[in-house]
């Protein structure tokens, strides 16, 4: 049977980081809600430009372009042995249609680790984020600065603050994750799926305890 891991936590609990780590050990595909919105945004399709007019608010891309962009990518040959959720489903609605989706695919959710971390520390990681212009590198002015203030290291292009890291639209992005995504928690938590992880402490730490929940060790 395929293995489906939905990731869940607030914004900047760095879910994206431990995603692609969890990815690398399980083999299995990486599927961000995130990349799939900057693809489409970055394209110009119609979806895109609708989702980004969300996505700048801080609010949440409704359900109809988000379910859609999910199933195409599920239904893709590399998730024929399932795949590692980032970002989807942020709501018990959206995860209702998940469990849907995954019954036609033969499959169920199978493991659901919920990072975790104070609101103060989400804001000071978030607000500090600095994103490469070409390819989408992530570097942070307090925790991971570039070399050259500005600059990627990777590919020389420009770093800059996208508008959904900006400290006022981080504070709402976390209220709307509060009120609107946390019940998502009680969702699976009924389901006896969920595993709480503290995401306050340092990458390596929860790295570890991810890799604990899923019965992987570290490569």
């Amino acid at each position: 049977m395929p293995t489906y891991i939905v990731l869940i936590g607030p914004p900047g609990v760095g879910k994206g980081t431990q995603a692609k780590i969890i990815a690398e050990n399980t083999g299995l595909p990486h599927i961000s809600s995130g990349d799939l919105f900057r693809e489409n945004i970055k394209n110009q399709t119609e979806m895109g430009m609708l989702a980004q007019s969300f996505i700048n608010k801080g609010e949440l891309v409704p359900d109809s372009v988000t379910i859609s962009m999910i199933q195409n990518r599920l239904n893709a040959p590399d998730c024929a042995n399932g795949a590692l959720l980032d970002g989807f489903p942020r709501t018990p609605t959206q995860a209702k249609v998940l469990d849907e989706m995954l019954v036609q695919l033969n499959g169920k959710v199978t493991y659901v680790p919920y990072i975790s971390a104070p609101s103060d520390t989400l804001i000071e990681r978030l607000s500090g984020r600095l994103t490469c212009r070409a390819q989408g590198h992530i570097f942070h002015g307090k925790y991971n600065p570039p070399k050259v203030a500005g600059v990627c290291d990777l590919d020389g292009s420009e770093l800059f603050l996208r508008d959904d890291d900006k400290v006022e639209t981080v504070r709402h992005r976390i209220q709307v994750y509060t009120n609107q995504t946390a019940p998502l928690i009680e969702y699976y938590r009924q389901r006896d799926l969920l595993v709480e992880i503290n995401g306050a402490r340092p990458i390596e730490e929860v790295t570890s305890d991810l890799l604990k929940v899923l019965g992987t060790k570290q490569e």
